[in-house]
């Protein structure tokens, strides 16, 4: 499948390809820039753990004009420009790169992205839907696909030249966990559990050994022991995904071992009570923090402390649904885990 052209925005994102900021031609705006941050929030993001990455599942949003850039912009702009600036965000280590969950990109496309932030910035990328999903959705964009079973599922080979040769080629160090996310389905599309948990193991195992490899499931019946131990034999990750038809966090990590994981990688998407649209049209246009969740965010910071106790990495990215602004989230969230690490030796050396 090929990359969508660059003048395309993506139906789902709303964002279109990356294309690097060139030398300014006389008359042309000036490029976007970082916003000016209270003096507080730089010196939480000097204080922070170098361990801990946390950040937004995406950089487009016009709506942050004051929070993350100085100025509004287009998404399509943002998208061109916006990430060097976003980087340059005390607080923001990681960001969430979500296109890459509706067609594979090349080596040259991720290398865009690493070339626009600092050494100490990791991305979170989303693996090629046909990885992940057993049965093609009904939606109009699978066209003659649509309802079919999907060969490519759980296909290391596929997974192994499209989505895990570019994503290490383009990004290098600055690779963070790349997450395999599967959607809600039918368990018996998936052949049952056990012999699901089955399969993905054998898939996990067949990929080139290196990149961090996390799994997320959004059914229920899946957060099982089997799961887990399948995850921790080959050094998988779990995603904590936060949305409305997940347990709690505490309980996810429970069954999934995930604070014993190379690292702890959690998805912050949505509030309890609200499906995404809802949450969208309540929330837009993503300035302020309208419902904050202060129990999320607590169980987040509890479990993110004991990870970097333990010296292991944490990634977290904040989707604006969560609580109306992804950036004001993630501000509240480090500061909620810096007061659990202050006093603890060795998290943040």
């Amino acid at each position: 499948m090929s990359e969508r052209d660059p003048s395309q925005l993506d139906l789902f994102t709303g964002a279109p390809s990356p294309t690097p900021p060139r030398g300014r031609r006389r008359g042309q705006e000036e490029p976007v820039g970082p916003a000016e941050q209270p003096e507080e929030v730089r010196a939480l993001g000097e204080q922070l753990s170098p361990g801990l990455f946390l950040g937004t599942s995406s950089w487009t949003f016009p709506g942050w004009k004051g929070l993350v850039y100085d100025r509004e912009a287009t998404p399509a702009r943002l998208s061109r420009e916006g990430l060097a600036a976003y980087a340059r965000h005390p607080v923001l280590r990681t960001v969430g790169v979500d296109r890459t969950f509706y067609a594979p990109v090349s080596a040259s496309t991720f290398a865009e992205y690493a070339a626009q932030v600092p050494e100490g910035f990791r991305f979170l990328v989303k693996a090629h839907e046909a990885c992940t999903l057993s049965r093609w959705p009904l939606h109009q964009r699978y066209g003659d696909l649509r309802g079919q079973f999907n060969d490519r599922f759980l296909d290391a080979a596929y997974a192994s030249d499209l989505v895990v040769a570019p994503f290490v080629e383009g990004l290098g160090e600055k690779a963070g966990p790349l997450v395999f996310q599967l959607p809600p389905q039918d368990p018996r599309d998936l052949g049952g559990v056990g012999p699901f948990v089955e399969r993905l193991h054998a898939f996990l195992a067949a990929l080139p050994r290196g990149p961090l490899y996390a799994v997320e499931v959004r059914n229920e019946a899946l957060l099982t022991e089997a799961l887990a131990q399948a995850l921790t034999d080959v050094g998988a990750c779990p995603v904590l995904a936060v949305w409305k038809d997940m347990p709690p966090v505490e309980l996810q990590a429970v069954r999934t071992r995930a604070l014993q994981a190379p690292a702890l990688v959690v998805r912050w998407m949505l509030p309890p009570n609200l499906d995404y649209e809802e949450a969208r049209k309540r929330y837009f246009p993503f300035d302020r923090l309208v419902d904050e969740d202060v129990r999320t965010r607590e169980a987040i910071a509890r479990a993110s402390a004991a990870v970097l106790h333990a010296g292991r990495p944490v990634f977290v990215t904040l989707n604006n649904k969560a609580e109306g602004s992804a950036p004001l989230s993630a501000v509240l969230l480090a500061r909620s885990v810096m007061s659990r690490t202050r006093n603890t030796p060795g998290v943040n050396s």
